[in-house]
């Protein structure tokens, strides 16, 4: 029997322009922060949501300075990212209930990173029995809302923070 996944809002991402610049930088750079999902933005640092999440709610807090080793943040930066990673963590847990959280990074290639060259913390909420047979079946993950939905029900939160 043939089996099928369908997932037709991937063909705008498959017939996307693949720009070798950064995710990141590129982001900031964009006219509508609600078009590419930025939550908030501060002098240092800005949280956006991970469109190609490990679960609903995937956020990233992300300095607005480009670099690759954590050791290169200045103080001020670094205590700025890890309070919008708490600041984050307090919106999910208003906003969406998760029972946990997986807070972390991978620095370079050969540790996880996808982007390695733009530092960037990842906050992922996590439920009881938000894994399923999916992934170990068919390498596929289910996520169940979609990213516009989990916005918009974020965004309230992040506006009524001072950036």
């Amino acid at each position: 029997m043939e089996k099928r996944l369908w997932a037709p809002w991937r063909m705008k991402y498959i017939l996307s322009d693949k720009k070798k610049d950064c995710v990141f930088c590129s982001a900031l750079q964009q006219d509508d922060p609600e078009k590419i999902h930025i939550l908030y933005q501060d002098k240092h640092a800005f949280v956006i949501m991970n469109i190609f999440p490990y679960n609903s709610g995937h956020l990233m807090a992300v300095p607005r300075r480009h670099v690759a080793e954590l050791e290169d943040l200045e103080q001020d930066q670094l205590l700025n990212l890890m309070n919008l990673v708490s600041l984050s963590i307090k919106i999910l847990k208003k906003a969406l209930q998760p029972q946990g959280f997986n807070i972390g990074m991978n620095l370079k290639r050969e540790a996880g990173a996808g982007i390695e060259d733009h530092i960037h913390w990842h906050i992922v909420p996590r439920w009881s029995g938000d894994t399923n047979f999916m992934p170990i079946l068919s390498e596929t993950k289910v996520i169940s809302q979609h990213i516009t939905d989990t916005y918009n029900r974020l965004k309230p939160y992040f506006n009524n923070q001072k950036g």
